[in-house]
């Protein structure tokens, strides 16, 4: 049997004209938040909707780009005839996942060896993954003071605690 969440179903809503990705389970919905789709909660539903900012042609790319990615890796995609595609590009883990696979590696580890190994992954000092975190972080803290709020100092100042 088919499991439902593997369905997505990608529409104009005829009441609103808002463009709606309606189904799927969280790894759809992180496929559409990088295609560009921003989350909506609702009452009865959560859902996706392309920014209402977009041109027609720049909304028939996202969505057509979201279908094929989802259609990529499995999912069944009943959308309108504009943005239906047979493109299929290829996928790649996000660095979530790659780095959440170090998880993996250290519980199945049976030698300090092989769990040394996976957190070097982690703690290397050139390209590490708490180097470039800590990078991001920076990054991220110097974007929030050029903004010049008093709410954006603030936050900064927090993202520079964390880097600490």
């Amino acid at each position: 049997m088919p499991r439902t969440d593997r369905f997505l179903d990608i529409r104009r809503d005829p009441h609103s004209d808002e463009l709606l990705a309606r189904g799927g389970d969280s790894e759809a919905h992180s496929i559409l938040q990088r295609a560009g789709f921003i989350a909506v909660a609702r009452v009865h539903e959560t859902c996706h909707r392309a920014p209402t900012s977009l041109t027609e042609d720049d909304e028939s790319r996202l969505t057509a780009d979201a279908v094929a990615r989802l259609r990529a890796i499995g999912y069944h995609v009943d959308c309108d005839k504009d943005f239906d595609t047979d493109a299929r590009p290829a996928s790649h883990l996000p660095l979530g996942s790659s780095v959440a696979h170090l998880a993996e590696r250290i519980r199945e580890a049976t030698t300090a060896e092989e769990a040394a190994d996976a957190l070097t992954e982690l703690t290397a000092a050139h390209d590490g993954i708490l180097v470039a975190l800590r990078k991001v972080l920076t990054a991220t803290a110097e974007f929030h003071e050029g903004l010049g709020g008093a709410a954006d100092q603030h936050v900064a100042r927090r993202l520079r605690y964390l880097d600490k």
